[in-house]
């Protein structure tokens, strides 16, 4: 059995897990998440502990139920404490301003970047370069944070660019002559 699955899950108070045949509802204080249920995992609700047991020997279900167990873990923590990713703009003139669900960035391209934010994901801008990517479901946070540091990556000359805020940028020498 995958090491990852053995580890039970906690459902904290406050948070409803609802199993349908196909489908797995976690709904909580930040709003309701769904994840399809995998036929390989059997999942068994004992008094607010999930475990997760693949229905067969086969090496996919035992690498589904390690799977399933982590997307259900992060669906729990998402709607009891939310996930965020901090990205900062390294450059002269770069700067970021959140309008709403909309993300105003000034990259240095000869217009600004507007970027409209989902349903479900916040913006915001604590000082003109630092962004900060929020929401319950950490798929979407993650997938939105790289759509927005793909506008313009770090480059390896002088480090200009949007970054994560955790990211090392190695710089390369500039040719000698």
């Amino acid at each position: 059995m995958s090491r990852v699955a053995k580890m039970p899950v906690l459902v904290p108070a406050g948070v409803d897990v609802v199993f349908k045949e196909d489908q797995i509802n976690v709904k909580g204080a930040l709003g309701t998440l769904a994840q399809a249920q995998s036929a390989l995992v059997a999942i068994t609700n004992d008094a607010g502990k999930l475990s997760f047991v693949p229905t067969n020997d086969s090496r996919e279900a035992n690498a589904m139920s390690g799977t399933m167990r982590q997307l259900v873990s992060n669906m729990v923590t998402g709607v009891t404490k939310g996930f965020e990713k901090k990205l900062s703009l390294v450059g002269v003139g770069f700067k970021a301003q959140a309008q709403g669900a909309k993300l105003n960035l000034t990259v240095g391209y000869s217009h600004p970047v507007i970027l409209d934010m989902p349903a479900g994901i916040k913006v915001e801008t604590p000082s003109p370069t630092e962004v900060v990517i929020k929401g319950s479901d950490r798929q979407r946070v993650g997938q939105m944070a790289a759509e927005v540091r793909a506008i313009r990556p770090p480059e390896p000359y002088k480090g200009k660019g949007i970054r994560y805020s955790d990211e090392k940028i190695t710089i390369k020498e500039t040719k000698k002559k």
